[in-house]
């Protein structure tokens, strides 16, 4: 792998722009945002949507491990692992209902020792989803 590549990941889900799945510039690793999307299929895990394409109900805690899923496997694929995670980002479409929810379902994943992390509400994503995350990863090489 260069110190400078654009990385598409196959068994993610496919970009829904023209951006890679992350992208090396020396010995970081930068993730496009990440939903739950399934790579397969269109049903987003813990989703209803109605006939409009709107969110009717949403299971977060069912969205959150999809993301981490999501995650992960962009990070493999770029020859990262979860313990290389020193930031991420997370967008809730709506905090005061989710941030507890997430906040537990993410302690499964991380300790008090892991990466930085900025959680902001946001008035909605570019998909019918209700929380992507941005991360980045330091590859110790």
């Amino acid at each position: 792998m260069t110190s400078d590549e654009n990385i598409k990941c196959s068994p993610a889900p496919q970009a829904i722009g023209n951006y890679p799945h992350a992208k090396r510039v020396g010995d970081l690793l930068f993730l496009s945002g990440i939903g739950p999307r399934p790579a397969e299929g269109d049903k987003i895990p813990g989703t209803e949507i109605d006939s409009n394409g709107q969110i009717r109900t949403i299971n977060i805690e069912a969205q959150c491990h999809a993301v981490f899923a999501n995650v992960n496997t962009v990070l493999k694929n770029a020859g990262a692992t979860w313990g290389d995670l020193v930031d991420i980002t997370v967008f809730l479409i709506d905090i005061e209902k989710n941030f507890d929810i997430y906040n537990r379902v993410y302690s499964e994943y991380f300790s008090a020792n892991g990466p930085c992390r900025t959680t902001v509400e946001v008035t909605r994503l570019p998909t019918p989803i209700a929380i992507e995350l941005k991360c980045i990863a330091q590859i110790r090489t």
